[in-house]
């Protein structure tokens, strides 16, 4: 499922560097080994510390603009990425999120695309040490408002289904994603937030396939 993450990345034109960060764990190291398979670098941090480990991540490529994407968001679209950056770049802001905890999520859920200038970040980090802002990297950003200025990003119309769940939390939802993949393998492309819908409306029993899976709340 990484590597089919990875893979979408690399089709995203204004991505510059890929840098997986995970974590100091042993049991991790079959990530880093993916990572320097498929080309792409990889920074080792805190498992707790998540928000220190994506700063240090960054600044291991001496980034300016970070574009952070979860690991639980395998079927990314590569368009939607490339659209948020490019609201971000002609938008004088801090912080930019298509799935923000403050707002209506109006993406289905597994499309989630946060962008923010590294500067950004360090100044969130410097000023809190709050156990949940240190685990969920832009919380603090997104509590502070009068701090960092932000946009919160809605999905086109064609792309709005924010009950859907292709999001990988559970065996199910790898059984769902599992099932998108396979069908469109054979046209050896990638699929497109709209073809996803596309598929899924046209086979709407599928959805049962994760509808149990309990959520938690966007970040």
């Amino acid at each position: 499922m990484l590597e089919h993450l990875i893979d979408r990345l690399k089709c995203v034109p204004s991505i510059e560097e890929i840098v997986v960060a995970t974590t100091i764990n042993p049991e991790d190291e079959p990530i880093v080994s993916l990572a320097k398979g498929l080309g792409v670098e990889c920074h080792r941090g805190s498992e707790d510390d998540v928000l220190g480990r994506v700063v240090e991540a960054a600044e291991s490529v001496e980034a300016d603009i970070v574009v952070e994407i979860m690991g639980d968001c395998p079927l990314i679209d590569p368009e939607v990425i490339e659209y948020a950056i490019d609201v971000f770049m002609h938008n004088d802001v801090d912080y930019l999120s298509n799935a923000s905890v403050r707002s209506i999520r109006t993406y289905p859920n597994g499309m989630d695309t946060r962008v923010f200038h590294l500067d950004t970040l360090r100044k969130s980090a410097s000023m809190t040490n709050t156990p949940l802002d240190r685990e969920h990297v832009t919380l603090h950003i997104i509590d502070n408002p009068d701090i960092f200025s932000r946009i919160d990003l809605p999905a086109p119309r064609s792309h709005r289904w924010p009950e859907l769940e292709i999001t990988l939390d559970e065996s199910a939802d790898y059984e769902l994603i599992k099932r998108i993949i396979e069908h469109f393998t054979p046209q050896k492309s990638i699929p497109s937030l709209g073809d996803i819908i596309k598929l899924l409306r046209e086979n709407e029993e599928w959805l049962k396939i994760n509808e149990g899976v309990p959520r938690k709340g966007a970040t």
